[in-house]
Parts: C-alpha cells; sequence; structure tokens
C-alpha cells in the first residue's frame, strides 16, 4: 500500500501552532528581562524619540530605534516574540526548499522554535533576538538568489543588502556580513575562470556602503572617532586589561585605577572580565579626559599594548574564540515557580550538551570539508552551504579579535544555523552512500 503523504497545510500549521502555544505561555508567565546593556539601549532610544537629541553614539542605533518604534518593555517583548515565531516559518520554508523534503523542513523549523536559548533571548530586551531575525533575511535572501536564478533581481539585492546592513547597525560584529555575502553572490567559477555578476555585487553592496557609511560618519562628525561606535577604546580593554600592568608610565594615572579595580573584579569574580564597566568614572576624574576622549586614549593605549605583547593578546583571542563554542544560556529562573524553573534548568542543562557537541560536530565536519576530497564529494555543498559555513567560521575569528568577555553571547544570532548546517552536510553524506562504499560507487 502506498503511503500517503502528509499534506503541507498540516505539518506547517502543526509547526506553528508549537512556536504559537510557546510563545503564549511564555509571555503570559515569564516577564521581559533586562540585563547591565539594556539601560543604554534605552537611553539611545529616547534620544531616537527625541530627534537624536542627546546621543551618545555608545550603541549602533538598530536596537535603539527598534526599542523606540515599539515602546515599552512589554511591547518590545512581544515584538520579539513575533519576530521568533516569523523565523520559525522562514526555517520551515528554508529547510523544505534545501532538501525537497517537508519533514526536513519541519526539522529546520524545531531546530529554532525548540531552541530554549533562543526562546529565552526572545523575552531579553537586548540585540541577540533582533540581530538574529535580520540575519536569517539577509541569509535566506541569498538562499533564494542563489537557487532560483528567474527571481533574481537588483531589487532583491537590495533587499540583503538593506538586511545585512540592519543587522550590522543592531550589532556591529557583523559589519563584514553585507560585504562578504555579495562576495558570494557576485563570484561564480566558470572552470578554471572567475566570473563577476556586478547586479548582486553593486546591489548588495551600495546600499550596505550608505547605511553603514553613513553611520561611521556621523559618529565620526559629531564624536571625532572612526567607527560604528564610540566604545572602541573601552572594548579593546577587555583584552588588554589582562596585561594592563605594563602601560608605561606615561600614563600611569590611568593604569594603576584600572589595575585597583582588575583586582577588585578578580576577587569577587575570578577574571578581570569587565572590569573597564566600573572603572570608567574613576579613570575620566583621574586623566580629566571626557568619556570619549578616555575612548580614543585607551584604543591608542590598547593597540600600543598589542603590538608590544602580541602572545598575550593572541592568548586571549584563543580563548574568546574556544567561549564562542559554549552555547550560552539566558534567563531569569527566579520568574518561574521552583519546580517548574528545575525543569528548566535540567533542559537547559541538557540542550547545552547537546549544542555543544553539535558546534564541535561543525567544526570537525568544515575542518573534514577543507582537507578531504571523498568527504567533500559525499558533502555535496552548494555555494549557499559555503556561505553559511564562512559565515559562522569568519564570526568566530572576528568576534574575538575585537572584544574578550561575553564571548558565548556572540555565537546565539547563528546558533540555529550552525545546528542546521551539521544536519543538512549530515543527510548529504549519508544519502550519498559515504557510509556504504558500494552505494557510493555506484551513484559516482
Amino acid at each position: 500500500m502506498k503511503r500517503q503523504k502528509i499534506p503541507l497545510w498540516i505539518l506547517a500549521s502543526g509547526t506553528l501552532l508549537l512556536a504559537v502555544l510557546e510563545r503564549v505561555i511564555l509571555a503570559l508567565f515569564y516577564a521581559p528581562v533586562t540585563y547591565h546593556d539594556t539601560a543604554s539601549y534605552r537611553r539611545s532610544a529616547d534620544a531616537i524619540l527625541h530627534g537624536w537629541a542627546g546621543y551618545d553614539g555608545t550603541r549602533t542605533p538598530g536596537y535603539p530605534a527598534f526599542m523606540a518604534l515599539f515602546g515599552s518593555d512589554h511591547h518590545v517583548y512581544l515584538a520579539q516574540l513575533a519576530l521568533g515565531l516569523l523565523m520559525t516559518l522562514i526555517f520551515f520554508y528554508l529547510g523544505w526548499k534545501l532538501s525537497g523534503r517537508l519533514a526536513f523542513g519541519l526539522l529546520a523549523a524545531l531546530i529554532h522554535t525548540l531552541n530554549l536559548g533562543q526562546l529565552f533571548f526572545e523575552a531579553d530586551l537586548i540585540t541577540e533576538n533582533s540581530s538574529t531575525f535580520f540575519i536569517v533575511l539577509a541569509l535566506v535572501g541569498a538562499f533564494i538568489w542563489l537557487a532560483y536564478p528567474k527571481r533574481r533581481s537588483i531589487w532583491l539585492a537590495i533587499a540583503i543588502g538593506v538586511a545585512a546592513s540592519v543587522a550590522t547597525l543592531i550589532r556591529p560584529l557583523f559589519i563584514f556580513l553585507p560585504f562578504w555575502t555579495a562576495l558570494f553572490l557576485a563570484v561564480s567559477f566558470q572552470g578554471k575562470r572567475i566570473e563577476i555578476h556586478w547586479q548582486p555585487l553593486l546591489g548588495v553592496v551600495i546600499p550596505s556602503l550608505l547605511l553603514i557609511g553613513g553611520w561611521v560618519y556621523y559618529i565620526d562628525t559629531n564624536f571625532h572617532i572612526l567607527s560604528v561606535t564610540t566604545m572602541n577604546g573601552y572594548h579593546l580593554v577587555q583584552h588588554t586589561g589582562n596585561f594592563f600592568q605594563y602601560v608605561p608610565d606615561q600614563y600611569a594615572a590611568l593604569r594603576d585605577t584600572y589595575l585597583k579595580y582588575r583586582a577588585q573584579r578578580i576577587a569577587k569574580y575570578g577574571t578581570q572580565g569587565n572590569t573597564i564597566w566600573d572603572a570608567i568614572p574613576e579613570m575620566q576624574r583621574v586623566s580629566g579626559q571626557s568619556f570619549y576622549e578616555l575612548s580614543r586614549t585607551l584604543q591608542a593605549i590598547s593597540i600600543d599594548l598589542i603590538l608590544h605583547h602580541p602572545f598575550l593578546y593572541l592568548q586571549n583571542v584563543a580563548s574568546g574564540w574556544w567561549m564562542f563554542w559554549r552555547a550560552p544560556f539566558y534567563w531569569a529562573p527566579d520568574q518561574i515557580t521552583p519546580i517548574l524553573s528545575g525543569l528548566m534548568q535540567g533542559l537547559a542543562f541538557l540542550e547545552r550538551i547537546v549544542l555543544v557537541g553539535i558546534n564541535m560536530l561543525f567544526l570537525i565536519a568544515s575542518g573534514l570539508l577543507a582537507a578531504w576530497p571523498r568527504f567533500r564529494r559525499a558533502g555535496r555543498v552548494t555555494t549557499f552551504g559555503w556561505l553559511v559555513m564562512s559565515t559562522i567560521w569568519v564570526t568566530s575569528i572576528v568576534q574575538t579579535l575585537l572584544d574578550h568577555g561575553d564571548n558565548p553571547r556572540f555565537l546565539v544570532p547563528l546558533q540555529t544555523w550552525v545546528v542546521l548546517w551539521v544536519a543538512w552536510l549530515g543527510y548529504m553524506v549519508y544519502t550519498s552512500g559515504f557510509f556504504n562504499r558500494k552505494k557510493e560507487i555506484l551513484n559516482s
């Protein structure tokens, strides 16, 4: 008897119902969660609402504009739940179109919506949820461009560029994304010949230069710092704070002040990470510098320290890169009843073990693709697959070069992509007959 296929609308409806149900429960029983970053985003949102008066440049405008648009913390929370729901449906579509199988579409949707780390971030008033959404839009746009040549247009290219740029203006870490994506869309190999397709290159890059470049111009004009934020110096101290004792006597007051706060931080938490945020007020006082002048000074000091102590810096870089893969889980267990909180903590622990294991599989599999031709043939990785894999790798490197603190958070916007990529590669390798030599020979 021929097995009946489950209609698409039933699978999509079931996935949607599950995604809606868990978010309704979350909205009813779990309040929005603020972090130490939230106040600065809200302050910037208020500045936007008042015609940019008093905007301090400490935050890129993406998430403050999102907060300004939706208003109260509760409304921002509901908007983020809606984005999570949309992403679930987008991943359903992507998994379905990648494989041609509805079951894989369902799996892709569940990979995202059943990730408790992702779900609880929808309640957190920080950038992860909204940056994840615009990265999803940019990469799915790239998938459509690569998979469906008839749908290619300058408008699709512009949409990809705008989505990637907005992701950057929410989370500056992704400043490479529009240009990296444009490269994959614009360059193709015809045998030994390289072809450049100008429509996606210009369509993605020009709006990106206008949006990101325009913001950099605003920061440079108003704060005399050539960057997307005024915080570069403070972020670099997250790296150089570990060896700040080597700062020359020219900056003795700043050095000694920082070392005092570093000792206090280590005594309390066992790490010097985030010392700078406690030390800023006194460092301003002893130096007589404004917030922005101090940032420029600390940037110069940090670059000098890195140049003179490269191995100490690289040690931090390696540590931050490794922390990136730890699959963090951010939530407020005190908002939930003790019994349910204990259950959630157990589930979160198990989920983290699974996610860290998948992250390690990603590293191993991407290494095998690079080094083992037979595995590469079995994986049949498309241009889109290489784009996703390389985007994850570039993010892992860029994040640790620029900051050393809460590195595990930087993977959050790409965690679903890691799991989906591993699942897709595993499916392709398995169906290729890689584990059955006779079948592989016949298929070849």
